[in-house]
């Protein structure tokens, strides 16, 4: 998504280069339903086109990328480090006939039935500040360290759906997350397990990582206006400070 917005802008602002910052990565089939992006642009590019400039830009994006808004940004924001948290779903399907077909595109189907009350007890034992190196895909120089403030589950309809919130996230979190506790959920796994594997702070092959088209993107939340640009220069300091621990 993040190519096809910068090459939009480009277009319609008959730049050369622009550069998007987007407040969670995603992995390539992972949705998004509330990315936040920010792009520095010169102030002649934007100048008379404030009007129009939405319009102009959903009008050369694919139809599977859709803009909700664009306004300037309040002084010193960051999409990235301004965030105060995100928030994720996960949704899975345990039913004997799979997801909804209308559904298919953003629900796992899993083969084995689902006990959401294991589920909601494995992923409790995940909660808090935590090194969660076992569930992400390192990247050198970079702190695992996320502070996870919630993960719980519920049946709705014919799907089993997670709700994650944390501070920031890893490359393959929240999936590899899920991918153990469905293994928790449907008994092939101890309930204690996933913490087990959260304290090794190492990467197992018997972690599944969940397939990404059941995951979304759903909120980005952040502070008042005048209180982003304090909050940008603190989630730095404070991810500096962990990668050189």
């Amino acid at each position: 998504m993040q190519e096809v917005l910068e090459e939009a802008l480009r277009l319609v602002l008959r730049l050369d280069t622009v550069s998007v910052t987007c407040a969670g990565r995603t992995d390539a089939g992972v949705h998004a339903r509330a990315q936040v992006v920010h792009v520095d642009v010169p102030a002649t590019a934007y100048v008379g086109l404030a009007e129009v400039l939405a319009h102009r830009v959903s009008g050369v994006l694919p139809t599977d990328v859709g803009l909700r808004g664009l306004a300037p940004a309040p002084p010193g924001f960051h999409a990235r480090y301004s965030a105060l948290w995100r928030r994720y779903s996960y949704r899975v399907s345990d039913g004997p006939y799979g997801p909804d077909p209308l559904r298919r595109h953003d629900v796992l189907a899993h083969r084995r039935a689902l006990d959401v009350e294991r589920l909601d007890v494995a992923s409790a034992t995940l909660l808090g500040e935590h090194d969660f190196a076992a569930f992400c895909r390192r990247r050198e120089g970079v702190t695992t360290v996320r502070t996870l403030l919630e993960l719980g589950w519920a049946r709705i309809d014919s799907h089993v759906e997670a709700t994650v919130v944390a501070n920031a996230f890893c490359h393959n979190m929240v999936r590899s997350m899920v991918g153990a506790l469905l293994a928790v959920g449907d008994g092939r796994r101890p309930v204690g397990w996933p913490a087990q594997v959260l304290a090794g702070r190492e990467r197992t092959p018997d972690v599944h990582v969940a397939a990404p088209h059941g995951l979304t993107l759903e909120e980005v939340r952040y502070p008042p206006a005048e209180e982003m640009a304090a909050r940008a220069v603190e989630s730095r300091r404070h991810r500096d400070s962990q990668e050189l621990a």
